[in-house]
């Protein structure tokens, strides 16, 4: 487990303001796996495509990362993420799905009741 002050010390070192804000409203809400993922470096964040989201049993996925528009949405889903691809907002928003970014879902729902991390 990893703890608050190694936490804080890379949330002060990312430069994207809104995924630092992210860190920081995790990590106050005591919802340390999320924090922990949100902090370490973008280039291990994820890249998901659209026909792997369509695979998941899941309603509400948070994506560390992208998510990019390759393949089709197949459900209605809530998809939140620290980017989306044009294609991907697109084709999400054409199916019928919430597209958002992590932050937004974090102000609303704090606890992150239902949200399945990725």
């Amino acid at each position: 487990m990893i703890s608050k002050t190694k936490i804080n010390k890379r949330m002060n070192e990312k430069r994207n303001p809104l995924l630092a804000q992210a860190i920081f409203i995790a990590k106050k809400n005591n919802n340390l796996e999320l924090a922990k993922k949100l902090s370490i470096s973008t280039k291990k964040h994820t890249a998901i495509n659209l026909s792997e989201l369509s695979e998941l049993k899941e309603d509400k996925v948070i994506i560390i990362g992208r998510v990019l528009g390759g393949g089709e949405i197949k459900k209605k889903m809530s998809v939140y993420a620290l980017g989306f691809s044009l294609q991907a907002k697109q084709k999400l928003e054409k199916a019928g799905c919430e597209a958002k970014t992590i932050h937004e879902e974090i102000k609303k729902n704090p606890k992150l009741n239902g949200v399945k991390i990725i």
